[in-house]
């Protein structure tokens, strides 16, 4: 039987408020200011380059799709920012370094660096390929270790910076069918407090670390994923995109050292922390139920692992409502 019903009752227990929204003097301390944002072509990256850009920063656009990014930038400039576009794979540690240089070279400095840069892979562990395993570390964790690696060096260069590196709740709850995106997300989560300890040890105060960690949410991820699930992609309970943009842009100029966003992904971390066993059960039957039960089925794919596709580039994904068009058919199958 399924504890599905169990868990909002759990998460509204546990939760905590929202994530707060920019305050006036908050906003301030953006403008003028020179922000990296890696998976700037879609989803949180995208979002977050379009906010920092109307508070007047400077924006420099990192993935690997360059015709999007300069139609990121175009809306950049028009929103009041300054944009830089530079065509990365994060996963090569010589294009990352020459992000690096392109920033400092353009603006003379770096004020934050955001690795937003993810990817997934959907399934049962054997059944996908070893070669999208691999792909997925060199995105999700390699490539967060090269970009704080640049990143870091400039900063201590200039005595300051903010490195922003994006979790997941899976950094703590770690799901079924997503293992080496989750096994990368706690990764991320033990470089980041790693990181932090380093640098109070050195007595840099002014350089600031700060991991985020997202509940899952609607953007062209699940368009972008590898799946080999034999069903859609889709996740329960999927927050808007808007509210992991709005706690990214704070953690770049008001860094916490973890930041788990909105109620759910709060209310998570915290049942998780109290009761870890039941919580990961709850979990994974919740995911199985969405993921292997009630997805409608799809034909096995390496999605954008290995090269960029050019669907799904807006910060939303419309996922929900495709999800809602889905089981709205099931039910009526089922009648």
């Amino acid at each position: 039987m399924t504890s599905k019903p169990l868990l909002p009752a759990l998460f509204l227990l546990l939760g905590a408020c929202a994530t707060p929204s920019l305050r006036p003097s908050e906003a301030k301390l953006i403008a003028g200011r020179t922000f990296v944002v890696t998976g700037a072509s879609s989803g949180f990256g995208r979002g977050v380059a379009l906010a920092l850009a109307e508070r007047g920063a400077n924006v420099v656009l990192a993935a690997r799709r360059a015709e999007v990014l300069e139609a990121v930038a175009a809306e950049a400039r028009a929103a009041g920012g300054t944009p830089l576009v530079v065509a990365t794979d994060v996963a090569d540690p010589a294009a990352v370094e020459r992000l690096a240089e392109a920033t400092v070279g353009r603006f003379g400095r770096i004020d934050a660096w955001i690795n937003n840069a993810g990817i997934g892979a959907i399934g049962r562990f054997e059944a996908i390929p070893i070669a999208d395993h691999s792909r997925v570390v060199d995105v999700n964790f390699k490539g967060v270790v090269y970009g704080s690696h640049a990143a870091l060096r400039r900063f201590k260069a200039q005595g300051y910076g903010t490195l922003v590196n994006i979790s997941s709740v899976e950094g703590e709850i770690a799901l079924p069918y997503h293992s080496t995106y989750a096994a990368t997300k706690h990764a991320v989560l033990g470089l980041g407090a790693a990181l932090h300890q380093e640098l109070r040890l050195a007595g840099q105060k002014r350089i600031k670390v700060s991991t985020v960690m997202p509940w899952a949410a609607d953007t062209p991820y699940f368009t972008h994923t590898a799946n080999y699930s034999g069903g859609t992609p889709r996740m329960v309970a999927m927050d808007g995109p808007e509210k992991v943009v709005a706690a990214i842009v704070r953690a770049a100029i008001k860094p916490e050292k973890r930041v788990a966003v909105g109620w759910k992904a709060k209310g998570a971390v915290s049942a998780h922390r109290l009761f870890p066993g039941l919580t990961e059960r709850i979990a994974a039957d919740v995911t199985h139920d969405v993921q292997i039960e009630d997805a409608p089925p799809a034909p096995p794919t390496s999605g954008s692992l290995h090269r960029p596709m050019p669907e799904g580039t807006d910060v939303s994904g419309g996922v929900r409502e495709r999800m809602e068009r889905e089981d709205r058919a099931r039910k009526e199958k089922r009648r």
